[in-house]
């Protein structure tokens, strides 16, 4: 009897998991919460063992961390000049907390880290950390600029989706735009 050699290893076949895994946590989070989206819940929503979720992420919020990262992708950055490009970006943030179960995870995750130092740093490293050199890169602004400018815009509306349960509304987003390059539209103090 002939064998035949795959040159897969054994066990199903793992192509496009984070994208499964990763899809099934935000639709997890939106139908039930980000506090009843466990790990078990969202595993069995991704068709996949608990254990091959803890084996690529070892918490809930480090998954999550991960999933908000793979929904925000990279900040565009577009513009003629600053105030188009910090309009841009906070129209662009906006967006992405609007978008079903991602709000509900960033403003999860982000309540846990109150009381978790450990998810704080996973936070600021891994998902405010990028953003906040593109944008620090792209408007030439001190570190600390930086960071209010984030701290304003995400703070109003990780709020208001926390005080209303949905995300804030393009008149409100106009607005905070305006707010916000009031103050920033300048350039560094």
């Amino acid at each position: 009897m002939a064998s035949t050699i795959s040159g897969r290893p054994p066990g199903r076949p793992r192509a496009g998991l984070h994208d499964v895994v990763f899809a099934a946590t935000l639709r997890t989070v939106h139908e039930l919460g980000y506090a009843r989206a466990t790990v078990e819940r969202i595993a069995a929503a991704a068709g996949v063992a608990k254990t091959t979720i803890y084996r690529r992420w070892p918490s809930k919020g480090e998954l999550i961390v991960d999933c908000l990262l793979d929904a925000f992708g990279p900040v565009p950055l577009e513009g003629a000049d600053r105030t188009e490009l910090m309009s841009s970006a906070v129209r662009w943030i906006a967006a992405k907390i609007g978008e079903p179960g991602v709000g509900d995870a960033f403003a999860g995750v982000f309540s846990d880290a109150v009381s978790d130092p450990g998810l704080r740093e996973v936070l600021a490293t891994r998902l405010q950390d990028p953003y906040r050199r593109a944008l620090q890169d792209a408007l030439g602004e001190p570190e600390s600029r930086v960071l209010f400018f984030i701290d304003v815009v995400v703070g109003a509306l990780l709020h208001r989706m926390g005080m209303t349960g949905e995300p804030m509304v393009d008149a409100d987003v106009a607005a905070l735009t305006e707010m916000v390059l009031a103050h920033f539209a300048t350039g560094p103090a």
